[in-house]
């Protein structure tokens, strides 16, 4: 198996295809923790772990907290509005003096694209992408993959569609970077005003029409108007919005009996798709929060224990040995090629 190297997760555009597999085979043992009575293990018992979220989050930052308490770490959480960024500190500051209070990994949300793989390229400690303006949401785009492989038993060959505000999402590419490196057939749909220009560089296909996916696709993945990131004004209105592409029952009545309803959240009822299709049986959107603390265990693990974990570590809670001074320093090292 794939071994883990990396000292940061900042993108799946630079993982190979093998450590994204290793991410969510880590994470399959990681499932079964949180279905026990006593949801803990002390695989990362010693390690403190840093959130500091720079945007509002409720699945990501929750998931993470609550992954990091499950390995048994100790954990911080800063937000913007109480940090010392508010007082005139950059954010390399404020992260330098999170590391030099011993913290093992900070966890970053922020606005500005690039703002985890500055830090990371400034800081020992090791840090997480958990979205960063437009570029991407790694553990997003690994969340769902792992959701659609355990609903479908695999990604190859599966035909995914990836509905809405894709100019804006960075979940779309982080799933476009990862469905596509795993065999994933993705097709975009969305306004052409809301669709980046070379978008089929990525290896997708794109269509203004939600009808020409229904059909085909295995899996459709609904994306929210990111309203707050639009300086100007993409879109005539929402009511037109909602009647082209929003996905509801009668819509659905061309789709695949077993297709799959997936959206990263917050869902916008009525707008990208309606409450009976949000709470019906082709959705998986709670299993997608779900499979989000798996995932984010995997991750953690792997950055900070530097190796992927027997199914007996997952399932005992046995402690891995630590890695080396010089593993470490070399773990430390920038990975470079991440845009």
């Amino acid at each position: 198996m794939t071994e883990w190297h990396r000292k940061d997760l900042l993108d799946l555009q630079s993982l190979s295809k093998e450590e994204i597999e290793l991410v969510l085979e880590t994470a399959k043992g990681f499932k079964e923790v949180s279905a026990r009575e006593v949801k803990k293990v002390p695989a990362l018992r010693g390690k403190t772990i840093c959130s500091l979220f720079f945007e509002d989050s409720t699945r990501t930052r929750t998931s993470f907290e609550l992954a990091a308490k499950r390995l048994s770490a100790d954990t911080l959480n800063i937000a913007a509005k109480v940090s010392s960024v508010s007082k005139g500190e950059t954010i390399l500051d404020t992260a330098k003096n999170i590391q030099a209070m011993n913290v093992d990994a900070i966890i970053v949300r922020h606005n500005v694209s690039g703002t985890p793989k500055m830090l990371a390229e400034n800081l020992r400690a090791s840090v997480i992408n958990a979205g960063d303006g437009c570029h991407e949401h790694p553990t997003q785009g690994l969340l769902d993959m792992f959701t659609m492989k355990e609903r479908f038993g695999k990604i190859a060959g599966l035909k995914v569609a990836i509905i809405g505000d894709i100019l804006h999402s960075r979940v779309a590419r982080s799933n476009i970077w990862g469905l596509t490196k795993l065999g994933a057939e993705v097709t975009v749909c969305g306004p052409s005003t809301l669709m980046p220009i070379g978008i089929e560089k990525l290896g997708v296909q794109k269509t203004y029409d939600v009808h020409d996916v229904i059909s085909q696709s295995d899996v459709l993945m609904l994306l929210r108007i990111q309203l707050e990131r639009q300086k100007d004004k993409f879109l005539p209105s929402l009511r037109e919005y909602a009647k082209k592409f929003s996905i509801n029952k009668q819509k659905l009545k061309k789709a695949k009996k077993d297709v799959i309803i997936m959206h990263p959240g917050p869902t916008n009822r009525g707008l990208e798709l309606s409450a009976d299709v949000a709470d019906g049986e082709y959705s998986v959107i709670l299993d997608q929060v779900t499979n989000g603390i798996a995932i984010r265990m995997a991750i953690l693990y792997l950055v900070l224990a530097g190796k992927a974990p027997t199914r007996a570590d997952a399932r005992s809670g046995s402690r891995p040995k630590p890695p080396s001074a010089d593993e470490r320093r070399e773990r430390a090292a920038p990975t470079g090629g991440d845009d």
